[in-house]
């Protein structure tokens, strides 16, 4: 089960990354990934140790590449690199045994680099090689909004799921994000509503979303525990108590029904 989680900014999707890999991780060993520039998803999971992103290890990228990370425009690389042995030997073991990796991939931030550099062409091949041939379960916490769709980075995702909330421009990414996840062969394109605090919020997106052929599959309502989770710098695990956590344990049921 490969499984995508993105929409528009702010709207909880590490959240719920982290804390549906956390499920899972209790029967199934499971690799939660941060694509996101931000890396926000350790913190969520309550991992406060400096994990440097993969974009970030110049001495790996040049030894697999052939080049340095901040190789000038022109110079030749390998576009495949081996990769087959890096994602045990670079994530985070979050429990200690196995059941629960982290990983954070990291973007290039050196300007000009754009999307052709030896970094990049190796967080690609790595990200591939866990989506196709890893047996784990694989959550993405994906960049807000499209432009990763537009990148192809997410193609091989058995489930893009589109977390959203109440509002327009939330519902509108998800109409763009479902378009470009068909256009690069995502088959199935669901969506999970966020932050609501009322049956007329909560209505009122199911309807626009069933307009837009986009099934919603769990609805979180709002609650205190996510903030003081954060706050905190604490997972929202450890808030037995919340509504949320209890709403997400039953998406984690609908998403195995699904694939």
């Amino acid at each position: 089960m490969k499984i995508a989680i993105t929409g528009k900014g702010g709207v909880g999707k590490t959240t719920l990354a982290s804390t549906l890999a956390w499920i899972f991780s209790k029967d199934h060993n499971v690799f939660a990934i941060d694509v996101d520039p931000d890396m926000n998803l350790a913190t969520s999971l309550g991992v406060h140790e400096n994990i440097i992103p993969i974009s970030s290890m110049r001495k790996l990228i040049k030894e697999r590449t052939g080049v340095d990370s901040g190789t000038s425009f022109g110079e030749v690389f390998k576009m495949n690199p081996k990769i087959s042995d890096l994602p045990d030997k670079l994530s985070y073991d979050y429990k200690g045994d196995g059941s629960l990796k982290l990983m954070v991939m990291g973007t290039v931030e050196k300007g000009g680099e754009g999307c052709v550099c030896p970094a990049t062409v190796l967080l690609k091949a790595l990200l591939r090689n866990i989506i196709v041939k890893k047996e784990e379960i694989v959550i993405l916490d994906m960049e807000a909004g499209i432009e990763h769709l537009g990148r192809r980075t997410a193609e091989s995702v058995d489930l893009m799921v589109i977390v959203v909330e109440p509002g327009l421009k939330s519902i509108e990414t998800a109409e763009r994000i479902k378009k470009l996840a068909e256009d690069i062969g995502v088959k199935k394109v669901v969506a999970i509503l966020n932050k609501y605090s009322s049956n007329y919020e909560k209505d009122f997106v199911e309807n626009k979303l069933s307009s837009l052929n986009i099934n919603l599959i769990g609805s979180i309502p709002m609650d205190k525990h996510v903030i003081i989770s954060d706050m905190e710098g604490t997972p929202l695990i450890k808030h037995e108590n919340s509504v949320v956590l209890e709403s997400m344990k039953n998406i984690a049921k609908n998403l195995k029904k699904i694939i």
